[in-house]
């Protein structure tokens, strides 16, 4: 997501396919939908509100998959939303990283007591610098102002699209700020871009690396790249959008994100469904790593409004479900794709669903646009439960 997300939102219209459904079984069903069929009315009803595109995946305790489409993946062909199709992964990576950050705790090679300045000497300046520890940056509890680089207008987009900084340049921007005077929770990318910085400097290698050699080819994750400083997407995808305003829809899918370190992976439904489950089934941390992630703090007034009752970990992000308990997920958000995900905390049912097309013109917009990709997640989470909306 990246706290990009309120700037990135969309319109358009759009044709509706539903690809796969649960199979049906001689037991009587309950009223109400099959959470196939639920699963594309929530996808229709993302697509009413004007987003162009939208894919959803979700894998039931049994291994069976639904997915369903809705709208358009190009405006000026009208070709139809890839069941498959890659999209920029954005701020969902940060679970990524924080998974490694975890791992090298538990292999003894860093302690999330570290101070930042105990790996990257004098690169965080101030008083409070040499308090700041790799806990804090996972949680964004280390008050380190965020100032990443963005456009807000069509104009800037086509000025800004492949400007490429570098990592330091970024941290060295955020620094020439003061830091953030409100105590509590407060989102910052910049803390991620410290955390690969870490990495690279405790292994030797790029964070990038490591998540491939940690995460993605232990599972198989084939659809999931790290695509450096290439504006481009692998085939198939959708073209992503961005309403600037009326009248003012703009195909932004040709950019470098801005912190291409982070934000540069591109994923598809299946792998990150995928990788959750993997994630909250312990396969990739062991339990006292995994607990550590999961012990939270609400997340600050104004991702209330996104996320209400959330709370954040270590990377990782709680809500509450309208059935009962919680489930874990991080968002991601950048450059005209939005993508909402969720796994219950056993692992075992979990929920993508990827936007196209990103409506941030207004708060009105960017709410209904988050509250409508929410209801999807909660419902298909939520199939088969007594408690179900």
């Amino acid at each position: 997501m990246t706290l990009t997300l309120r700037k990135h939102l969309a319109v358009a219209l759009g044709v509706v396919t539903l690809l796969a459904a649960e199979a049906a079984t001689a037991v009587a069903q309950p009223a109400g939908p099959s959470p196939a069929e639920r699963l594309r009315q929530d996808t229709e009803a993302i697509h009413a509100l004007g987003v162009s595109g939208v894919q959803a995946r979700v894998i039931a305790p049994d291994g069976r998959q639904s997915v369903a489409t809705s709208g358009t993946a190009d405006l000026n062909t009208g070709r139809p939303v890839p069941a498959d199709g890659y999209f920029r992964m954005a701020s969902t990576s940060k679970t990524m990283v924080a998974t490694v950050v975890l791992q090298l705790e538990a292999e003894g090679t860093l302690s999330l007591d570290d101070t930042v300045d105990h790996w990257l000497p004098g690169v965080v300046p101030g008083d409070d610098a040499p308090r700041i520890t790799l806990r804090q940056l996972l949680q964004h509890r280390s008050g380190i102002h965020d100032d990443l680089p963005g456009y807000t207008t069509p104009e800037e987009y086509y000025q800004q699209r492949h400007d490429v900084y570098s990592p330091e340049q970024l941290v060295a921007r955020a620094m020439a700020q003061a830091p953030d005077s409100r105590p509590g929770w407060e989102y910052s990318n910049t803390g991620y871009i410290l955390l690969d910085m870490i990495i690279q400097k405790a292994t030797g290698h790029p964070a990038h690396q490591e998540i491939e050699d940690r995460i993605l080819r232990p599972l198989g994750l084939d659809g999931t790249r790290w695509m450096g400083t290439s504006p481009a997407l692998p085939q198939p995808h959708a073209q992503a959008y961005q309403l600037f305003g009326p009248g003012s829809e703009v195909d932004v899918t040709d950019q470098i994100p801005v912190d291409y370190e982070n934000l540069s992976w591109v994923t598809t439904t299946q792998d990150e469904n995928d990788f959750f489950r993997a994630l909250l089934t312990g396969r990739l941390l062991p339990a006292r790593q995994l607990a550590e992630m999961k012990r939270t703090l609400p997340v600050s007034e104004d991702l209330q409004k996104l996320w209400p009752g959330g709370r954040y970990g270590l990377g990782l992000v709680e809500r509450p479900l309208k059935c009962g308990g919680t489930y874990w997920s991080h968002e991601g958000g950048d450059g005209g794709y939005i993508t909402l995900n969720g796994v219950t905390d056993d692992g075992r049912r979990s929920a993508v669903v990827s936007m196209s097309e990103a409506r941030g013109d207004s708060e009105e917009h960017i709410l209904e646009q988050e509250n409508a990709a929410s209801a999807l997640i909660d419902h298909a989470l939520c199939a088969g439960s007594p408690n179900t909306p």
